[in-house]
């Protein structure tokens, strides 16, 4: 009894260190290839093939085909992806899923092997705990899971290895060896520890020390999949109509390959045990072709048939009545994408992105107005004030979680300096709002500007809204070269403030407007030029995560001066880099402190 227990501690011990290995090893995969996971994501068509490729390759890389779904979800939620898409990527994710296994089953080679994988572990926590660079600590923690995940195998080995146990587990699968049990074991298992690859891990190991016989663990194999579906399943809870209908493609695409697969082996079970034992000599092997044939096959069944999984889905789950335009709502981001901080930082950018193109159409609305004296659009400008308010709030509580998260130092960087971004973003909307305020009243008054003034105001306003464009192509390409001319924009604008001024107060003198007249021009100007001074924080901010323009242009100057260092190291043709004038601009005044709130 005693060594029973002895076993099962080991056994438990060896799972924890097995799904701590695989956590490391992931996040340190997903760190590295967050760029390219996002390039993946962007590149979606309406190509079956090459969403069940970009599926398969995000799931390999994250480990976890639960996690491409739920993260799938949120695509659909936001618009970004169809329900045919979707289904594709889904398809792939349950292949790229089969990924953990062959890893797994790569402790066939012998203790020797994973003796030296677990030096991996020392290694990887060495390079983790005292090496700086970004790039060096996760090799670190790909490294570091790796090892620790052939040293889990070994304690479940060790613990399968003391016999009694691998008796006690033989005589449990022998008593309910029946498909349909067997099939709700793995289903159970996978929905209780939330993680098809550790239960593969387990049967891989339960395989190798002969604790399990292959044709039951064909059938347990089948059931990881229905419970990897469980994630999703939960995700979906109180989730919108599209997410819902995605846990149920999900589902279902899980289900009828089970079904299609238990119809043929399970009549036919000593034959595909003979087939598996015979192409593939290592117990360990066996398991893990079969999970990929399996995802393989079933994906090659269903995917002609896309189109009539997504009508099952839209079936069983129906639309809602009302739509969702008709309240303040997020549109790219979702809780779902923070267990994949690569995206979720993406999709982020794109609802700031977003944002900005809200705040520039209501400034367009607003001047509109106060060349034409037509206030049609107040409404519209106020109802998108108020979606930009909610997503000014959205969107920082979302970076808050977001920050708390495994993020590369790059996007660490980026998620910091968003908060200013937002805010800087909120104001600017403000302001189309001020306009539509100073306008209003004019009308109420029977005031109007004189012709030269509208053309003053015009001509100032698309200054600002080419700089506007400058400013948001700078922040969504980080285009670092386009700085110093944004620079220059933001001054010929605060010269043609200042001239605009001087004009304002020739004409008082002369009579040539009235008083009131004359000072909703002037807070006009002013607030083009403040307008103009959060767009340069919000491009600046791309090197500054408070938007300065003298901590930017001083790191510009001094990347410059260590490119031309380690070219002069390495005795490369030298070419005078732009030093000069990024170190002239760091030594203007900073504009981030002369910009007020921007509300009234």
């Amino acid at each position: 009894m005693n060594e029973i227990l002895l076993s099962i501690l080991s056994l438990i011990a060896g799972i924890g260190v097995f799904m701590f290995g695989m956590k490391f090893m992931s996040d340190g995969l997903e760190r590295s290839a967050g760029k390219g996971m996002r390039r993946l994501l962007g590149r979606i068509t309406n190509n079956r093939f090459a969403g069940v490729g970009i599926g398969a390759a995000v799931t390999g890389i994250i480990q976890s085909s639960a996690a491409t779904t739920v993260m799938v979800m949120g695509f659909v939620n936001a618009g970004l992806m169809t329900l045919a898409q979707a289904t594709a990527i889904i398809m792939g994710a349950n292949i790229g899923t089969t990924v953990t296994g062959f890893l797994v089953s790569l402790s066939a080679v012998g203790s020797t092997f994973t003796a030296v994988l677990g030096i991996f572990v020392f290694v990887g926590a060495f390079m983790v705990l005292f090496l700086k660079k970004e790039k060096y600590k996760r090799i670190g923690s790909i490294l570091g899971g790796l090892g620790m995940i052939f040293i889990g195998l070994e304690l479940m080995s060790g613990a399968f290895g003391q016999g009694a146990l691998s008796d006690a587990m033989i005589d449990v699968f022998t008593s309910i060896n029946f498909p349909l049990l067997l099939i709700l074991v793995g289903f159970a298992f996978t929905a209780l520890i939330q993680s098809s690859s550790a239960v593969t891990g387990i049967l891989v190991t339960m395989i190798g020390a002969s604790a399990l016989p292959l044709d039951c663990a064909m059938f347990i194999v089948l059931g990881t999949n229905i419970g990897s579906c469980v994630t999703a399943l939960i995700a979906a809870i109180g989730a919108d109509t599209n997410a819902k209908r995605v846990a149920v493609i999900h589902l279902t695409d899980n289900i009828v390959g089970t079904i299609i697969f238990t119809a043929v082996i399970w009549p036919l079970s000593d034959k595909v045990v003979a087939l598996f034992q015979t192409c593939f000599p290592q117990p360990q092997l066996q398991v893990a072709m079969f999970h990929f044939f399996f995802n393989l096959i079933t994906t090659a069944i269903l995917l002609p048939f896309i189109k009539l999984i997504v009508r099952f889905a839209e079936f069983v789950v129906r639309d809602k009545r009302g739509s969702k335009d008709e309240a303040p709502h997020m549109y790219y981001i979702d809780d779902r994408f923070l267990q994949t901080p690569p995206i979720a930082v993406a999709q982020v950018k794109r609802e700031v992105d977003h944002m900005g193109e809200m705040a520039k159409s209501n400034l367009k609305r607003a001047m509109t107005a106060v060349l034409t004296s037509d206030l049609g659009e107040r409404e519209a400008v106020l109802k998108d004030e108020e979606r930009i308010n909610y997503i000014n709030k959205g969107v920082a509580k979302y970076l808050i979680k977001l920050s708390s998260q495994s993020l590369s130092r790059t996007d660490e960087k980026f998620v910091g300096s968003l908060f200013h971004v937002i805010n800087d973003m909120e104001r600017i909307a403000d302001y189309a709002k001020n306009f539509f305020d100073d306008i209003s009243e004019m009308v109420e008054n029977d005031c109007a500007f004189t012709q030269q003034a509208l053309d003053e105001l015009e001509d100032m306003y698309a200054k600002v809204m080419a700089m506007f464009d400058s400013a948001m192509y700078i922040f969504a390409n980080n285009a670092v070269g386009k700085l110093n001319e944004l620079a220059e924009r933001e001054r010929e604008i605060d010269m043609t403030k200042r001239l605009l001024g001087n004009n304002h107060i020739a004409r008082l003198n002369a009579g040539g407007c009235s008083v009131e007249g004359g000072t909703h021009f002037y807070s006009m100007i002013s607030a083009l030029e403040r307008i103009a001074d959060h767009l340069t924080i919000i491009a600046f901010s791309i090197k500054s995560p408070a938007g300065s323009q003298r901590e930017a242009m001083e790191k510009i100057a001094e990347e410059q001066r260590r490119r031309t260092r380690e070219r002069k190291h390495n005795g490369e043709s030298l070419q005078k880099p732009d030093v000069a004038s990024a170190e002239a601009a760091a030594t203007t005044e900073d504009n981030g402190g002369d910009v007020d709130g921007g509300g009234r």
